[in-house]
């Protein structure tokens, strides 16, 4: 449940993003989101009585480093693409992650992961191809589509590292990093480029600091009780929600490829529920 939670709310963060990044710079987006979230994640750790350093600084500053490259990328992506195509290529992530995770983590990779992944990617590759291949709506700008790979990539570079960290640290410490790193990466930038939001804007960044609040703690909830290639193919069900708000908000068009291509990621998702559903019944035998 915390990874679908964690999926719609980032997925209703995207419209905000999407809302803004025609007028905002996204390093300012960025940092408004920063600086909301730090607001939050001090006054949650006060609650909880929790210091907000932690133990394992090096590997904070890490994931801390890494989830704000990502971001970056990510809403730079938002900005230039449709939203649907930014968000399925941000949902590539899962494959770096399972790699990653059983590079750095020596978690295994199990066939019924392999085939959620396998699956998901079919999907995935099938959501993008109508921006690609449509009569009338030409490729997709190969820069933005690089920068959303990149986005990808250390997304899942910093959910191995919550991985690796929550074994130790409260969620709250490891997701108070994230602000705090993105913060210095985007003052620079903001403060040469920023223009002051208005009237509305006002309202969207609110909603991207309080959606990804909560979405960051779900799915730190969800990565600390699944291995991380487990949790993250679940996450597959955001291209779904992003496919309905693209076409609902947006007027991005619904066809045959991007139903057939969300009903392969759904799938993907129920092989992964079920894998932890099985491991869950044989017991409590310890390797998940």
């Amino acid at each position: 449940m915390p990874c679908v939670l964690s999926s719609l709310a980032f997925s209703l963060m995207t419209i905000c993003v999407k809302q803004l990044g025609d007028r905002l710079p996204v390093a300012e987006i960025v940092f408004f989101r920063a600086l909301i979230s730090i607001v939050l994640t001090l006054i949650g750790l006060r609650v909880a009585k929790v210091s907000p350093w932690g133990q394992h600084h090096g590997l904070l500053m890490l994931r801390g480093l890494c989830g704000s490259i990502a971001l970056l990328c990510f809403f730079e992506a938002i900005a230039n693409l449709p939203l649907a195509s930014a968000t399925v290529l941000q949902y590539t992530y899962p494959t770096f992650t399972a790699l990653a995770a059983w590079l750095m983590l020596g978690e295994r990779l199990r066939k019924r992961i392999m085939l959620a992944v396998l699956i998901g990617w079919i999907g995935i590759t099938l959501v993008v191809r109508p921006s690609w291949l449509d009569a009338g709506v030409g490729p997709l700008p190969i820069t933005a589509v690089m920068i959303g790979l990149g986005g990808a990539l250390f997304t899942a570079l910093a959910y191995v590292c919550v991985r690796r960290l929550s074994a130790d640290e409260h969620p709250l410490v490891i997701i108070f990093y994230f602000p705090l790193l993105s913060v210095p990466i985007t003052l620079p930038t903001m403060l040469q480029k920023g223009l002051w939001p208005q009237g509305m804007e006002w309202l969207w960044l609110i909603g991207i600091g309080v959606l990804t609040q909560l979405g960051q703690i779900w799915v730190t909830q969800a990565l600390s009780g699944l291995p991380a290639a487990r949790a993250t193919s679940i996450n597959y069900v955001q291209v779904l929600f992003a496919a309905i708000w693209g076409w609902l908000f947006f007027s991005e068009q619904m066809n045959l490829w991007i139903i057939t291509g969300a009903a392969l990621i759904l799938i993907a998702t129920l092989i992964s529920l079920s894998a932890r559903i099985e491991n869950q019944a044989i017991g409590k035998i310890g390797a998940t």
